[in-house]
């Protein structure tokens, strides 16, 4: 009688939960090559319009967990489970997860659109939560930085598209800035001239835009010149330390003084009679 009744009941089992259950794992079988057939699509069309590959990968994976995800809540719902209050616990759940990973969510969020809008490159120099470096990498959570003197700065991409971004060498060029000064006494005329010939004849600075030589002011000790010739990026700071030294060499051998800080005291007679 034991054997007969577990008979019965499986059979009845069979009967009513057999089908349920084939459909559930169809489905589950289905939702895993059709997850698996999108994310190839998808990549492909992202590798053919020449995507960067951390959001290949990044939309890849992402649209083949969502369709699994949907396959398996699915799957249930079509053995009987009550579906409603589980898709509330895992709203909860994301819910809290989300207070509790805000920071790492915000990276993460930032690093999706820097990939998407490109502000910088790999390759770029850039200047961005205060730091400057040269992009060796843009990571999903993080962008690494080298910076000048050799040293590898990972910041965290919340902080970096959070911040106010300077892209040094996407546009190519870069104007030179330098400032010197003259004693009143030098000839204003002479110096300009020597300025805009040191220009002309380094040959990394560009003809277009023309270099700039302009008095700036009058200050108390000195009268006080900019330079701003134009350079490729690359040639910045080369250039700029170059007409530095060559200014001064220059000044020095045309007779044109560089005044150290000075003031010109005027005393009363009565004071002149004190002393």
């Amino acid at each position: 009688m034991d054997i007969t009744s577990l008979a019965d009941r499986l059979t009845v089992f069979l009967a009513a939960y057999g089908l349920r259950l084939v459909g559930a794992v169809a489905i589950l079988i289905i939702g895993k090559i059709v997850a698996g057939l999108l994310r190839k699509l998808i990549t492909r069309l992202l590798v053919r319009i020449k995507t960067d590959p951390a959001i290949i990968s990044f939309t890849g994976t992402l649209v083949y967990v969502l369709i699994l995800v949907f396959a398996v809540v699915a799957a249930l719902s079509n053995l009987g489970v009550e579906m409603t209050s589980f898709i509330a616990l895992i709203g909860a759940a994301g819910l809290a997860v989300g207070f509790a990973l805000q920071g790492t969510l915000a990276n993460f969020a930032a690093g999706v659109l820097i990939l998407i809008f490109r502000p910088f490159r790999v390759g770029d120099w850039i200047s961005a939560a205060g730091v400057l470096g040269r992009v060796e990498q843009i990571q999903i959570f993080e962008t690494v930085l080298i910076t000048a003197d050799n040293i590898r700065i990972t910041v965290p991409n919340g902080k970096t598209y959070g911040d106010v971004i300077q892209n040094i060498t996407t546009l190519g060029t870069r104007r030179v800035e330098v400032e010197v000064g003259i004693s009143y006494s030098s000839s204003i005329r002479k110096a300009h001239e020597i300025l805009e010939r040191l220009c002309r004849e380094d040959e990394r600075v560009l003809d277009d835009p023309a270099p700039q030589v302009v008095v700036s002011e009058l200050g108390d000790s000195s009268v006080n010149f900019k330079v701003r010739p134009w350079t490729k990026s690359t040639d910045f700071w080369p250039v700029k330390f170059d007409l530095t030294r060559k200014i001064k060499e220059t000044f020095d051998e045309e007779g044109i003084e560089i005044p150290f800080p000075q003031r010109v005291v005027h005393m009363s007679p009565a004071a002149k009679a004190e002393l």
